[in-house]
């Protein structure tokens, strides 16, 4: 399976309006309390960027994961 991104789960709903703070990425609620940042990340670094954004915001960070695509 080939990595296609990161998601990145936060402890807050969030409007899906801060897309564009996130660099573009999707921002959707999908628990009660809960928001899921996806999309691709560049490289280590932007994620390090990412994560500093989400810390700036007070947001807790409940999980990380690499998003994979099934290769057909």
């Amino acid at each position: 399976m080939a990595p296609t991104g990161d998601a990145i789960r936060v402890r807050e709903a969030l409007d899906p309006t801060w897309s564009s703070w996130f660099e573009d990425m999707d921002v959707r609620s999908d628990r009660p309390g809960e928001s899921v940042i996806t999309g691709p990340v560049a490289d280590q670094a932007a994620l390090h960027g990412l994560l500093e954004k989400i810390r700036d915001l007070g947001l807790p960070i409940i999980s990380v994961h690499e998003q994979h695509q099934e290769e057909p």
